[in-house]
C-alpha cells in the first residue's frame, strides 16, 4: 500500500511540470498562468495593506516607465507588469506573482543612476520571469499534501513533520540559488534595454554598503544587524556567492554603451521624502511631531528614536531602558484610569495619579509586570484626545537604577503637548536636495555641515552619494544631500 502512494505521489510531481520560460527546461508548478496572475493580485491587495504608494504621481509614472522597458525585453514580456514606489524607510525591493513589483523610497533615495534603478527592476523582473515565487509556492503546497499521504501511508504522524522540515530546507536552498538567477537575468535583461551591465555591480556595492553601515549601528545600538533580503541574506558564503555575481556581470557581453543620463535621473529624486515621512511623523533632535495628530513629545536626550509602523520607541544608547508611545481609538464610556485598568488586567499597582496635558486628560501607573528585561516595575500611562488613546509603556533593565529614569519618563509622557505655528514647519519631513559640489558648496564637509540629519550624518551622506567605502567626488559633481 505505501509503495503504491508513493507511485501516485511520483505521477502527480511529473504531470505538474511544465516548462520554464528562462530556462527552456521542466519546473514543478502547481497553477496556470491565470491563476499566477490572480494569486498576484491578491497578495498585492495585501501588500498595500502594510504599505501605501509614494505620492507623487510623475515619480510612479517613471519608475513604471522604466520597468516597462526592461520587462519589454525579457522572457515573459506579456505579462500586465506593475511597478510601485512604495512610501517606506526599508531599503528593500520585491516582487510577487504575475508581474507585481515594488521599490521603496528608502531603496530609491540610495541609487544614483537609472541604470541603477533598472538593475534593481531587473533583478526583480527575474524572479517574475523565472517563476519562483510561483515554484516555491507550489513546492510548499506539494510538500504539505506529499506529508500528508505519507503520514496516512505509514501510519506515522511524526513523518508528516519530517517532510515539512525537509521541505522547508529546500524552499530555503532554491531560495538562495533564486536570488543568484535573478541577478543574472537582471544583467541580461540591463543590457538587452541598453544599460550598462556595471549598474548591477553598482547596486551590490550599494547594498552591501548598507550592510556594513547597519553592522556598525548595530553594534552601537546592542542589537543584530539586518541584511538586505537578496544577495546579502545571511549565509555563510556570503562572500563567496557575492563574488560570483561580479564576476557574472563581468562576463555577460556588452553590446550597447548604455545610457546613464546621472544628472536627469537625480533631479528626479529632488523632493523625495528622506527618512520618516509627514503621515508617520518625524523625528527632529529628541522631538518627535506630528502633523496630523497634531501633537509632539520629547524623548530623553541622548535616546535612540526608532519610528516604527505602530509605534515610536526612545531607547537608551546602553539598551537598558525604553519608552514606548503606541496609538489606538479611544473608547466610549471609560475614564483614563478605567482605560489602563482594563487595558493592564490583574495586575500590582504601586502608585497611580491623573495626567492633564496640554489640555488634554490622562492617567499614569506604576506597575509590576512583565517587560523585556524580565519582571519588574513599568511606567504606563495613557493621553486621551477626542478620538484617540496615546498610550505610553517604560521599563528598565536594573531594578536600581528605576526611580532615577522614571523621572524621567514622567517627564517625557508631561511633554506631550499641541503643536504651535513654529512646530508645525518643524513636523515638515526631511527631502533629498542636490547641491553642486565646488560651486554652491566648497567640499563633502560642507555639504555634510548643510545637511539636517541628526545622527551619522558623515556615513549617510556618503551612502547617498555612493562613496561610503571607496570612491570621491569631484568639484562640478552634483550631490544629495538632506535638509
Amino acid at each position: 500500500m505505501y509503495r503504491g502512494f508513493v507511485v501516485l505521489i511520483l505521477a502527480v510531481l511529473l504531470a505538474a511540470c511544465s516548462v520554464n520560460p528562462v530556462s527552456g527546461k521542466r519546473d514543478f508548478v502547481l497553477m496556470s498562468e491565470s491563476e499566477e496572475l490572480a494569486l498576484g493580485r491578491q497578495h498585492s491587495r495585501q501588500v498595500m495593506t502594510r504599505y501605501r504608494a509614494y505620492d507623487n504621481a510623475s515619480l510612479q509614472r517613471y519608475i513604471q516607465s522604466v520597468g516597462d522597458r526592461l520587462a519589454a525585453v525579457s522572457h515573459r514580456n506579456t505579462l500586465p507588469y506593475r511597478f510601485t514606489l512604495l512610501d517606506s524607510t526599508e531599503i528593500n525591493a520585491f516582487a510577487l506573482p504575475g508581474g507585481y513589483i515594488y521599490i521603496t523610497r528608502g531603496l530609491l533615495a540610495y541609487l544614483n543612476s537609472e541604470a541603477e534603478l533598472a538593475a534593481v527592476l531587473g533583478h526583480e523582473l527575474g524572479h517574475v520571469t523565472a517563476r519562483h515565487s510561483v515554484r516555491q509556492h507550489s513546492l510548499s503546497t506539494a510538500t504539505q499534501v506529499i506529508g500528508g499521504l505519507m503520514t496516512a501511508a505509514s501510519g506515522v504522524r511524526e513523518l508528516g513533520k519530517v517532510s515539512q522540515l525537509l521541505s522547508q530546507g529546500i524552499i530555503k536552498g532554491y531560495g538562495r540559488e533564486h536570488e543568484l538567477e535573478a541577478d543574472g537575468l537582471g544583467v541580461e535583461y540591463l543590457v538587452r534595454a541598453g544599460y550598462p551591465a556595471s549598474a548591477m555591480r553598482k547596486v551590490i556595492t550599494i547594498l552591501k554598503n548598507q550592510e556594513l553601515f547597519d553592522k556598525q549601528l548595530a553594534a552601537e545600538q546592542g542589537r543584530k544587524p539586518r541584511a538586505y533580503h537578496g544577495v546579502f541574506s545571511s549565509h555563510p558564503d556570503n562572500d563567496r556567492r557575492l563574488q560570483e555575481v561580479l564576476s557574472r556581470t563581468v562576463e555577460v557581453p556588452r553590446k550597447s554603451v548604455g545610457r546613464r543620463q546621472d544628472e536627469v535621473f537625480l533631479k528626479r529624486l529632488a523632493g523625495l521624502t528622506y527618512a520618516d515621512s509627514e503621515q508617520d511623523g518625524v523625528i527632529r533632535g529628541r522631538t518627535f511631531y506630528h502633523a496630523g495628530l497634531d501633537f509632539k513629545l520629547n524623548f530623553p536626550k541622548g535616546w535612540l528614536i526608532k519610528n516604527t509602523a505602530d509605534s515610536v520607541v526612545a531607547i537608551t544608547p546602553s539598551n537598558d531602558a525604553f519608552l514606548q508611545l503606541s496609538m489606538e481609538s479611544r473608547p466610549k464610556g471609560l475614564s483614563s484610569r478605567r482605560f489602563l485598568a482594563a487595558k493592564l488586567g490583574q495586575v500590582a499597582v504601586l502608585s497611580e495619579k491623573s495626567l492633564a496635558v496640554a489640555g488634554r486628560v490622562g492617567h499614569s501607573m506604576l506597575i509590576k509586570g512583565k517587560t523585556p528585561y524580565g519582571a519588574g516595575k513599568v511606567r504606563v500611562a495613557v493621553i486621551f484626545d477626542d478620538q484617540r488613546a496615546f498610550l505610553f509603556h517604560a521599563a528598565v533593565k536594573e531594578a536600581a537604577g528605576f526611580s532615577r529614569l522614571d523621572r524621567r519618563f514622567l517627564a517625557s509622557i508631561e511633554s506631550f503637548a499641541k503643536l504651535t505655528r513654529a512646530d508645525k514647519r518643524l513636523s515638515k519631513p526631511l527631502k533629498i536636495q542636490l547641491t553642486r559640489l565646488g560651486s554652491e558648496v566648497s567640499s563633502l564637509r560642507s555639504a555634510i555641515k548643510r545637511s539636517h540629519i541628526p545622527h551619522h550624518a558623515e556615513e549617510r551622506i556618503k551612502l547617498l552619494n555612493n562613496i561610503f567605502s571607496k570612491g570621491k567626488l569631484k568639484s562640478g559633481d552634483l550631490i544629495k544631500i538632506v535638509r
